[in-house]
This record gives C-alpha cells, structure tokens and sequence, in this order.
C-alpha cells in the first residue's frame, strides 16, 4: 500500500491511519501421506491454488520436505480476507522428484482438499490494524546557519524488503531552535513498518532552506520495537550522526540527540479479532409470505417451487445463508415467515418453521421453507417492522453478557415494499444501538424506490420524530440486478458492509475481542463459541 503525501514540502504530514486489508496467514501439515516411492518415503509439496471466476490458479506453494509422510511446513502461506465472498481453496500435494517445476509428469500427485477460508483456522497477520501516535523532540543539534540557528526538521523513512525506501513521515519545520519539539503524529503500523516491529526505519533530520537545498544534520536507525522500549517516565534517545564528521573529526560524538519523549499506540480492531476471539454470526431469514407472491402452486408464482430450478427466495436464502453458515458453530439458524395465515385457526402470525432436525446447513432451512409452504395460506400486508423487532429485541439481550461473543444478521426477502414503513423505520433506528445487521433482498419486479430510504447510502435514516440511526445497519438490493450473476456476486454485494457493522457495534460500546479460540486437530469454522438458536415465536408450521 503507498502512502499518498506531498513529498515536496517538509510540512506535509500523514493524513490520519491508513485503512488496511485484512490478511490471515496459514500454515500447513499433511499427515500420513501415500508413500509412492520405492527406496524412501515421499518427498510432499503443498501447492496452494485460488478460485478466481472459476478457474483455480496458483497463490504459493510450500518448500518441499525429503522423505517425510508427516510434513510440517515452514512455509506461510499469506492472502486477503474478504467476509463477503465464499473464498474457495484447494489444496494439491505433490511427489516431488525432481529439482524444477512441481506438478509436472515426473511428480506423483499424493491427493487435495478443497474447502472455504471460512472452513479452515487462519490466522490474522498481527499489527496491521492499529496506529500508533508519535512525540519526538531533539537536543544540541548541530547549527548550520551562519546568522542564526539551524530550521530543524524529522523525516522518517521505513525501509522495504527490497532495499527501497518509502516516506512515511516528514514533521513540520521549527524556525531557529536547536532544540525542537515536533508535533506529535498518527501513523498506522502497517505504513510506518509494515507491521514488522524488527523492520528498519531510517530517520534523517535537516536544516531547512527555501529554496529546497536543505542542509543535512544527521541521520539514525531505529525500529518500531525500540520504540516501545519507552515507559515509566523513561525516554528512547538516538544519536544524531553524520557520517562525513565521524570519518573526519577524531573526537566527533554526534551532531545532537533525538528522542522519543512519548508513545501512544491506539489498537484498532479488526472484524478478523472478533472472529478470531470465538463471536459468532448468527443468521436469520425473515421470509415474505403475502399473497402479492402469488399460489405457490402456480407456476407464476414467486414461491413455486421448480424441481429443476430454484425461485428467486431460495436463489437468495442460498448466496447469503452458504456465506454465513461458516461463521455459525451449531448452524441452528431461524427461518421465520410473516403474511401468512397459520392453521388451524388461520390467523395473520409470525411463524418459526423448524428447520433444525434436518439438515445442518443452509440447507436445512430449504428444506424446512419447501415443507412449509403447503401448509399455510399467503394473505399479508408486507410489515417487516415485528420481525425487525423481535430479532433486535433477542439481540439485545446480548448486551447483559459484555463480550464479543455474539452478533446477528437479519435476512429479510421480501416481494414489495413495506406497508408499515413509519414503523419499520423507527424499528431499524432501535435496531442499530443493538448487535444487529439486515439486509433486505427485494424479490420479483415491483418498484422498490421507496425501500431505498432504508439503506442509508443516501443519508441518515431517521425515525418518523426525526432521531438517526446509530450506526447505518440496513443494506438493500433488488434481486433482478443480479438475476444473471453468480450467486456470489449478490452475497458481495449484500454482505460488504457487514464486518464494518460488527467492528462499528463494539467500538460504540468499547468492547474488545475475546483471546483467540485455539485451534484443533479437525477442520472447523472460524469461530467456534457454542451459539443458542431463536425461540419459536407463534405457530410452528
């Protein structure tokens, strides 16, 4: 990432944190791999390969390890992390028996796994979502100028891996002082060091001329971990040197002291250390069940079930549910429907179809909507706001427990606009001081303009008396934009906003991660704290 920055007046300085990708590093070991050779055992490689629109390519690949059907791989393998998109792996184990390409004719393939990031332990590179808050001074600098003092300013510089030098910051300059104090700055770890505390950062301080000739002082080398050394009222001090004095003055000890009078690192935490800390996504759908939709046994019908092809509900329940699901220990997810009337009394009522003893994966909750819909009868109206509240109002009481260990995603897919809009509205307001994201997915082709106003893309969303949101919590989509793309394009687009939700939720209420779950032997999600499942509200059908 490069640090945009005025590189040509000694006042410019960091604009604020730089914003930072995620990234997770994994490790790899194979046990009890085929021997396919016939003197020693197999000499294992690790190819990583990526799906990227369908085609798997090549990300890394590991050392190979002689003769060893138990590898453990020093290699780390390194990628970005994005929540919103299904990220496929696959991973290929290769024979190697020559010295050259892996995976060529003369390489015996041992076998490959594939699966999800969301499947696997990962690790989050560390560091690389804080900033850090710097106070430097110096002391006795050498003067340069002939009729007054030198013009004294700091520039630091990290050093790459490959030797190139990349500015991070330059301070402001302080007229005719030999002995300045900077202004304190902000810089985020990943641009000050690339979160390598050990990495090099070359510091040079000159005398300031106007016309761009500034008159070098001295120069020291320091590292972010030196830094930290500062603590209990002591200070970290470098020796301000210049290069040509100390080859040509005997006695030279240096051209002035720079020190590092304070430090204040500001930890900024990312979606990936709540996931990593054990909080779980639990996932609801909230399903349209008004008669607009049309008999569901008609084939006409936005509900009409297809044996050869899925409905526009199922299309959607699917991209977003296969994403979450791997973020969810016990997949008891809740299905609701509403609009419907409910035997036997055939009464206008939220239901909780069970879903739980079947399959336990999005799956279940297909399966459990398909046995659902002969038995209830589609009447309406469209109103979103009882199921907004009820599941704001469970989330709420997550709030006693103050840990990270819990947040919701409300899926609400719906075939027109809501008709209890007041209602929603102030709902959604209550809704964002709660561990709470929707999404709404309009199903069909109504118009939904109106529904717009509850995504707050446009502007605050505000309540009918005029109160915003806490926080903006609602995204919506038309399904028809997305009716000729891959289902994982629509889980992008409805799910990017989702891990600035949850950081945005527990930042408001100064909530930090919970210690990384450790790993274990079986493959597993993310996350695996233990979550509890919706109670059943009204009839069950």
């Amino acid at each position: 990432m490069n640090d945009i920055q005025d590189a040509t007046s000694p006042g410019a300085a960091l604009g604020g944190p730089v914003a930072c990708v995620s990234k997770v590093e994994l490790r790899v070991a194979c046990k009890a791999l085929l021997d396919r050779d016939t003197l020693n055992k197999s000499d294992p490689c690790v190819i990583l390969m990526v799906q990227n629109q369908g085609q798997w390519t090549e990300l890394d690949r590991t050392e190979v390890i002689k003769s060893n059907l138990h590898p453990v791989f020093a290699k780390v393998f390194t990628l970005d992390y994005y929540f919103e998109e299904a990220q496929k792996l696959r991973f290929e184990v290769y024979d190697i028996h020559g010295t050259h390409s892996i995976g060529t004719r003369d390489d015996d393939f041992l076998g490959g796994v594939e699966c999800t990031l969301g499947q696997v332990h990962a690790e989050e590179i560390s560091g690389n979502n804080g900033y850090v808050e710097l106070f430097f001074c110096a002391k006795k600098l050498d003067d340069k100028d002939l009729f007054s003092k030198s013009d004294p300013f700091l520039e630091i510089y990290r050093i790459n891996d490959d030797g190139t030098e990349q500015l991070v910051h330059r301070t402001e300059v302080i007229k005719n002082n030999l002995n300045p104090v900077w202004e304190p700055f902000k810089v985020s770890l990943i641009s000050l060091c690339s979160c390598d505390e050990d990495r090099k950062l070359k510091c040079l301080v000159w005398d300031y001329d106007s016309r761009g000739k500034h008159d070098f002082i001295g120069e020291f080398y320091a590292t972010f971990r030196e830094m930290q050394k500062i603590g209990g009222g002591s200070k970290v001090t470098w020796d301000c040197m210049n290069p040509k004095y100390k080859l040509k003055k005997k006695n030279y000890k240096n051209s002035g002291v720079v020190i590092l009078s304070d430090l204040k690192l500001h930890r900024v935490y990312s979606f990936l250390d709540y996931i990593m800390g054990g909080c779980q996504i639990h996932f609801t759908v909230a399903i349209d069940f008004t008669a607009s939709n049309g008999d569901p046994r008609n084939s006409c019908s936005l509900h009409y079930i297809n044996p050869y092809q899925p409905n526009e509900y199922l299309k959607a329940l699917i991209a977003v549910g296969e994403i979450c699901q791997d973020y969810d220990s016990d997949k008891r997810f809740s299905a609701l429907g509403f609009g419907a009337r409910i035997p036997p009394n055939y009464e206008v009522s939220i239901i909780l179809f069970s879903c739980y003893n079947l399959s336990p994966t999005i799956q279940g909750v297909v399966e459990a909507y398909q046995n659902c819909l002969p038995k209830i009868q589609l009447y309406g109206p469209t109103n979103v706001s009882p199921i907004i509240s009820r599941i704001a109002k469970l989330s709420a009481g997550e709030e006693t427990i103050k840990d990270a260990s819990r947040y919701h995603i409300l899926l609400i897919l719906t075939d027109g606009v809501v008709t209890d809009m007041a209602d929603t509205r102030e709902a959604i307001v209550r809704a964002s001081y709660q561990p709470l994201s929707i999404i709404i997915v309009g199903v069909g082709n109504a118009d939904f303009t109106d529904m717009q106003i509850l995504d707050g893309d446009d502007g605050v969303l505000r309540s009918p008396k005029g109160e915003p949101v806490l926080r903006d919590i609602v995204q919506f989509v038309p399904f028809r934009d997305f009716k000729t793309a891959s289902p994982a394009a629509l889980a992008k687009c409805v799910l990017a906003e989702v891990p600035n939700q949850v950081v945005e939720y527990y930042s408001h209420k100064a909530i930090c991660p919970m210690p990384p779950v450790p790993s274990c032997d079986s493959p597993t999600s993310l996350a695996n704290t233990p979550t509890e499942s919706l109670p059943a509200v009204g009839t069950t059908a």
